[in-house]
């Protein structure tokens, strides 16, 4: 005898309202229920999961694609995992480490109906593969793409970095040098439009080669000081940074060559993360886990069928000592 069958002959009822009971259906009186559970309870039975999510058609499960895990992404990852929790559902982590195919599992596994969607953090497969898995679960995006099959709830960092270079002009810095993230992404592409018509507007020199793209830790900070300033006649008065790790690199290396901060050198980061606050870097706010609500409850708004309200966001600049 299964212990279903077993729960229902110990309780007088069918194997159906057991069913309902375990499912959590509102279709059944509260006696029944309390007689049911008080069973299940004497009896130490332990729902199966993978039937329960069988019966509702859905997991409760939302996997997270990233290729992995660094303190950019840890203010969005920490958010969306609280938020899902609230509403009931776990989140599975998919760290692919760059390689393609580790990264389709997560794909792989949504079409199995192991996970109920999918949310990308950032991704390495070409985007038409990706987009012909929204048949399987809804994906959205935090990695800005265009693809219509795929939502993304990332800002246009265009705004953000133009905050950035206005605050810098403004101020004074003329001479701007630019640290890059990743080469093909479209938040680089847009910061590169940024600077160039910023540059354009206040009738400024734009300089190639102060311009680097993949730089995104504390050392390649370092390492970019060394090569804009180390020598040169001609040195930038301003660098905008990708990130405040960035950031953090760059001002630890040109105080340790006695360069002032802000007199000689002006530093700007991005995302306003707890290191530009404790390192007194001027930094641009970027709401990111806001985003991972936004990306939640739009995931939460296709699987459920019902509209989810999105945040309005913006970017804002945080002045520190930098600048």
């Amino acid at each position: 005898m299964s212990n279903l069958d077993q729960i229902a002959k110990l309780s007088g009822f069918s194997k159906a309202t057991v069913s309902r009971v375990l499912n959590h259906s509102p279709h059944v009186s509260q006696a029944t229920r309390d007689k049911i559970t008080n069973i299940m309870e004497e009896l130490d039975y332990v729902p199966n999961g993978n039937a329960i999510s069988l019966s509702k058609g859905q997991t409760q499960q939302i996997g997270m694609v990233t290729e992995g895990i660094n303190e950019v992404m840890l203010p969005f990852l920490n958010s969306f995992v609280e938020t899902a929790s609230q509403h009931g559902y776990q989140t599975i982590i998919y760290t692919s480490g760059g390689d393609p195919q580790k990264e389709l599992q997560a794909f792989e596994d949504m079409r199995r109906k192991r996970v109920d969607a999918l949310v990308i953090s950032t991704c390495v497969n070409d985007l038409a593969l990706l987009g012909s898995y929204c048949k399987y679960g809804p994906i959205v995006s935090w990695q800005r793409m265009e693809l219509p099959e795929i939502a993304s709830v990332a800002m246009n960092q265009y705004d953000g970095y133009m905050l950035g270079l206005e605050h810098v002009i403004q101020r004074g810095y003329t001479r701007i040098a630019n640290a890059f993230g990743r080469p093909s992404s479209m938040n680089t592409l847009s910061r590169i439009n940024a600077y160039e018509d910023m540059m354009r507007k206040y009738e400024l020199p734009v300089y190639p080669h102060w311009s680097r793209t993949g730089v995104y830790s504390i050392r390649q900070g370092e390492q970019l000081v060394r090569e804009l300033l180390g020598g040169a006649e001609e040195r930038p008065n301003a660098i905008l940074c990708a990130n405040d790790l960035v950031a953090a690199g760059i001002v630890s290396e040109a105080r340790r060559q006695q360069l002032r901060i802000p007199e000689d050198l002006a530093v700007v980061g991005f995302d306003n993360t707890e290191l530009a606050h404790t390192l007194g870097i001027t930094s641009v706010y970027n709401p990111i886990a806001d985003q991972a609500k936004n990306a939640f409850h739009l995931l939460l708004s296709k699987l459920k069928g019902v509209e989810e309200e999105q945040q309005i966001l913006q970017y804002c600049l945080v002045q520190r000592a930098t600048t």
